[in-house]
């Protein structure tokens, strides 16, 4: 085909489709539906804007794999009836490791009757006071066991290991004023000092991850099989005090070795608050007795947990829950219920405070998210497509009714003018 001939039979092609009738009316039914239109995107628009700029936080739940970690726990727990000298902090687990009399990282703090602290009485130093004694007295001393039965190695260099000599033996070791070491070691001024005080317990201590329990008891100075407070510690009966094991936890919580980067503490702590898990089950819970023989137990599962945020960073901490169970060591090791169920305890038990923890091979996992621009932007086209598609069709419904009235002879209330042209 010559060019001449295929130019002018393109002549009469139409490129573009014809504008629709009722685009072509300009009406203020049409210019209130633009107005409106153009609201609605404006709005959906920003609020896409800022759900694309939100962090959300998703939480997941995966098997704990992580080998060879550690816990620390931290606590601060007061005991207003127990000196501190009585009170002493062990942990043991299930791997057979046993922390005893624990004072690395912890501080005893004296209070008076009143639960002031003590001035200058906050004990932090990492030997006990036995230990200063023994590194004072010259090498090669044996302490006599005033006729107890001596220990292996025959010599009794302090107060408890005279102590347990008498145990061994069946005599009853109610006179340290007659014996040299204990003499030595000022028991019986520091039990008539701090006879009337209480103990505050603070610190940070670290335990494998497997199973364990942490005692708050009397001393293992102090401890035998009786389940009597004043047999563990016979000068407790004459001194006119009543001493039991009433507490108040003000906070008691695990955390791993990412909490060390202060970081990274700053950081879980900001999200733990942000997503209402920042406070311990335990903080603030206080248990009341008036019984010398009497045994709080706290059953803790530990539930690792770890944050991810937008930036790649991984903290790791620890949640738990916790439930208790309270025992009077007066009724022994058998006792009836009040529905008269005979309850039989399998072991005997001691006055004190016990934190039994479990490890949950659970890990739950909180990860920071962020919407990704392409969506954001998918979004937005659909909007505003959306949105002028419905505002099309709705003016060309009103067009249309109104074209029809016009025809059977009726006249529309309003919107159009008379079918003039704005």
């Amino acid at each position: 085909m010559p060019a001449k001939g295929f130019l002018n039979a393109l002549k009469g092609v139409d490129a573009f489709g014809k504008t629709m009738e009722d685009v072509k009316v300009k009406t203020r039914t049409g210019a209130l539906l633009t107005l409106i239109a153009a609201a609605i995107i404006i709005s959906f628009t920003t609020m896409e804007f800022f759900d694309y700029r939100r962090v959300n936080v998703d939480t997941s739940v995966v098997v704990d794999r992580s080998r060879g970690e550690r816990l620390t726990v931290y606590m601060n727990v007061t005991f207003p009836r127990v000196p501190c000298y009585l009170l002493s902090l062990d942990v043991m687990d299930i791997s057979g490791e046993t922390q005893t009399d624990i004072t690395h990282n912890i501080l005893k703090t004296r209070l008076d009757e009143r639960g002031v602290a003590v001035p200058n009485s906050v004990i932090t130093e990492l030997q006990n006071d036995l230990d200063k004694i023994n590194t004072q007295r010259e090498n090669g001393y044996c302490g006599s066991c005033y006729g107890g039965v001596e220990p292996p190695s025959g010599c009794c260099n302090t107060c408890e290991d005279v102590r347990q000599a008498y145990v061994n033996r069946g005599w009853s070791f109610n006179r340290p004023d007659s014996i040299e070491q204990c003499v030595q070691e000022g028991w019986s001024e520091k039990l008539k000092e701090q006879s009337t005080e209480g103990c505050n317990i603070s610190g940070r201590i670290r335990v494998n991850k497997v199973v364990g329990n942490i005692h708050l008891s009397p001393g293992r100075s102090f401890r035998t099989s009786s389940h009597n407070l004043y047999d563990l510690v016979p000068y407790l009966r004459t001194d006119g005090n009543r001493h039991d094991f009433t507490h108040t936890i003000h906070h008691f919580a695990f955390g791993s070795d990412d909490e060390y980067d202060l970081a990274k503490a700053r950081i879980g702590k900001e999200l733990k608050e942000r997503l209402g898990i920042a406070a311990n089950p335990l903080d603030g819970n206080t248990g009341r007795t008036i019984k010398q023989q009497y045994m709080f137990q706290y059953f803790l599962k530990v539930v690792s947990t770890q944050f991810r945020t937008l930036d790649g960073k991984t903290i790791n901490t620890h949640q738990y829950s916790a439930t208790h169970f309270e025992r009077d060591l007066d009724k022994g090791a058998t006792e009836n219920t009040a529905t008269g169920l005979h309850v039989l305890h399998g072991t005997g038990g001691i006055p004190g405070a016990f934190f039994n923890y479990e490890i949950s091979p659970l890990r739950i996992v909180h990860a920071e998210t962020r919407q990704s621009f392409a969506h954001f932007l998918t979004s937005t086209c659909a909007i505003v497509g959306g949105v002028l598609t419905v505002a099309s069709l709705i003016d060309s419904a009103l067009f249309a009714t109104r074209k029809a009235l016009k025809k059977s002879g009726h006249s529309p209330a309003s919107g159009y003018s008379n079918g003039k042209l704005m």
